[in-house]
């Protein structure tokens, strides 16, 4: 707070950083009292009170109950206003796009799935992104220009320099070079667009296994095989979004895939990816494959090995085996970025728990020099959509909490 006393609109600027302070911690607390705000943010009771009338006249806060268990009567308990501004995300995949609104407190208030169908689908992009927002702003009782601000996850990701989506060709529809502007047109919001992998990793920053992390790769495997690299406690998304891409890794044990752009696949995701692994399970002598699709049948089978009781048997030689293929191409990763902790994300991992954490982190131990600590993520409930519920969140506030215009 240092800075000159007769300097024009500081007095406005050291009561705005108050105010985002007072705010920040109702968000991480909950309901506080003029007391204890005035001890957290160590301002005099008059100058708190103070704060509290102007955020309460502001609309970004509400007086609620009052505090009980104390002799005499209850002080009057404070708490962010959850109707002060609204943020949307949306998860895409292949098969739907599912949408949700969050109030400005992070609490969920609408979601809604959309069901795509298929590769031949013959309803624009355009129209599935705004029918999800409608539903998911419809189930949360308000109107589309209740929603502040929309994050959408895709896989791949746009390139910054052509507007187009690259490594997703999985994804239909998605890689038309005026997509980005119909959709600007067509939504009244700002909107930004982000990879899925990457959103899963803001989800663990803010509220998962990574907080208080500020150099961690996130390695996802579901649909897809890939990665999130924060590095300074920023994403770091390379030149044209392709960061992270690491299905695309050759890696010992799987032959070297050639014009990966047109496979849209690689040695990793060969590998290691949710696909191979009912293959992997029957050459290993497991009899009770399930069918279906094959992000459900890898986190079937994940779980019932991490669940296996014998030392040995065709169950646990697939955990074994998985944890080994992941480790060769995490071993790659760790080598260059030598992060202090990997976490491990997407139901064909979280599906494994500690017992496939453990053995990968054994393996990692004998094919890598660095040491990081390995966690199983703790955002397993859609976690790309609540990344993108967070990441436009984080924004809104910075924009509806600045008390200081």
């Amino acid at each position: 707070m240092a800075g000159t006393a007769g300097t024009p609109g500081t007095p406005r600027v050291l009561r705005a950083m108050n105010d985002r302070a007072a705010l920040d911690l109702l968000l991480e607390h909950g309901p506080l009292s003029r007391t204890r705000i005035g001890k957290l943010t160590g301002l005099s009771k008059p100058t708190a009170s103070q704060l509290l009338a102007r955020l309460e006249a502001a609309g970004l806060v509400l007086a609620g109950g009052t505090t009980e268990g104390r002799p005499g009567p209850g002080a009057q308990l404070y708490e962010v206003n959850p109707a002060a501004a609204y943020a949307a995300g949306i998860d895409v995949t292949p098969d739907r796009v599912l949408a949700a609104v969050a109030d400005v407190t992070g609490r969920t208030v609408g979601r809604y799935e959309l069901p795509t169908p298929g590769r031949r689908a013959a309803t624009p992009v355009v129209q599935q992104v705004t029918d999800a927002l409608d539903g998911a702003v419809k189930a949360a009782g308000l109107a589309r220009d209740d929603v502040h601000r929309l994050v959408i996850g895709t896989p791949g990701a746009f390139d910054p320099g052509t507007g187009r989506l690259r490594y997703a060709s999985h994804l239909p529809g998605w890689h038309s070079p005026a997509l980005l502007e119909e959709l600007a047109a067509a939504l009244p919001m700002p909107v930004e667009y982000e990879n899925d992998v990457n959103l899963a990793a803001v989800a663990e920053q803010r509220l998962g296994a990574a907080r208080g992390h500020e150099d961690f790769v996130l390695l996802w495997n579901q649909e897809g095989l890939g990665a999130a690299l924060v590095l300074g406690g920023r994403l770091h998304r390379g030149w044209t979004g392709g960061a992270g891409e690491v299905g695309f890794l050759p890696v010992p044990g799987a032959p070297l895939v050639r014009k990966v752009s047109r496979t849209g696949s690689g040695g990793f995701q060969e590998l290691a990816g949710s696909q191979a692994l009912a293959g992997l399970a029957r050459e290993l002598g497991v009899t009770d494959v399930p069918s279906g699709p094959y992000p459900e049948v890898a986190a079937t089978l994940v779980a019932r090995a991490a669940r296996a009781d014998a030392a040995d048997g065709p169950h646990r030689r697939l955990l074994q085996t998985y944890a080994t293929r992941l480790a060769i191409g995490l071993a790659s990763l760790v080598s260059v970025l030598d992060p202090e902790l990997v976490v491990l994300s997407g139901t064909s991992l979280t599906a494994g728990g500690e017992a496939l954490r453990d053995l990968v982190r054994d393996e990692l131990e004998e094919l890598a020099a660095s040491r990081p600590r390995l966690a199983v993520g703790d955002v397993t409930e859609h976690p790309v959509l609540r990344g993108a519920l967070e990441s436009a969140l984080a924004t809104t506030r910075d924009e509806v909490f600045d008390t200081s215009r």
